[in-house]
């Protein structure tokens, strides 16, 4: 597949996405949204994809969206059905990562803000490097959080944490984002793209209908009362017990003492 602002690879069943203005610190316009919407459909309906990288190329992850006039979009361009979606494209953007059903990794390479950073915490995990950057932005903009902020952010460092980063709008470097729970994994940024490759292989080694399972699982479980919970992990275990090559498959692989080779069948 062939993008005008990003570039989509696929190999050994991880999918990387690289968002590429890098002139604009990959700023989101209605050219690149679009297209991310279009790459996630795609990944989304792939069985063969079991894990997904996004990143970006230069020296930003993604600043956000982009408010130069010839990026703003006109009411008059929307489709009848999105102008009635009352999320918005930042509830569409959100919305297209987290419902993503493998595990997706951010590999943060630079400043994530603003809409840009909810991009990065709407993945599962976020690999960092010395120059990663986090900003929520908004409150400096005049605007309360959006593009799923105040939904992921909160899980991620809690309440009090979140309100200090939205409430100030401050830097927060890549040490700080670690130490926060911003940033899963904190390494050179020579080992970045090395180390969210390798996170993405070992998780595709495993039973994929079992990741998938934990995935919805985690994410239904969230909020949801203990008994709630545990019966979301019964009805997880039996979506993940659907596949009997894989249940043989991993048998067979520890009687035989090998490394076992999971299909989804």
């Amino acid at each position: 597949m062939s993008y005008e602002t990003l570039e989509y690879k696929a190999n050994d069943h991880v999918a990387r996405v690289t968002l590429q203005r890098p002139e604009k610190l990959n700023a989101l316009n209605d050219v690149l949204r679009e297209e991310l919407h279009e790459v996630c459909s795609a990944i989304q309906i792939n069985d063969d994809i079991r894990a997904a990288i996004f990143t970006g190329e230069g020296r930003g992850f993604c600043s956000g969206a982009d408010l130069t006039p010839a990026s703003a979009g006109k009411p008059d361009q929307l489709s009848q059905n999105e102008r009635l979606d009352d999320i918005g494209w930042v509830g569409r953007l959100a919305t297209d990562i987290y419902k993503i059903g493998i595990p997706t990794v951010a590999a943060v390479n630079g400043v994530a803000a603003g809409a840009g950073m909810s991009l990065a915490l709407a993945c599962d995990l976020r690999v960092g490097c010395e120059t990663s950057r986090f900003k929520t932005v908004f409150a400096e903009r005049g605007l309360s959080p959006d593009s799923g902020m105040s939904f992921f952010l909160p899980r991620i460092v809690g309440y009090s944490r979140a309100a200090d980063l939205v409430f100030t709008s401050r830097d927060v470097d890549a040490d700080e984002a670690y130490r926060l729970a911003l940033l899963d994994r904190l390494v050179s940024s020579e080992q970045l793209l090395d180390c969210a490759q390798d996170l993405a292989k070992q998780m595709v080694s495993l039973p994929p209908m079992a990741i998938r399972s934990a995935k919805r699982v985690l994410q239904l479980n969230q909020d949801l009362e203990f008994e709630h919970a545990l019966r979301n992990e019964i009805f997880g275990l039996s979506f993940a017990r659907k596949s009997p090559e894989d249940q043989k498959e991993q048998r067979a692989s520890f009687l035989e003492k090998r490394k076992p080779e999971f299909t989804g069948d």
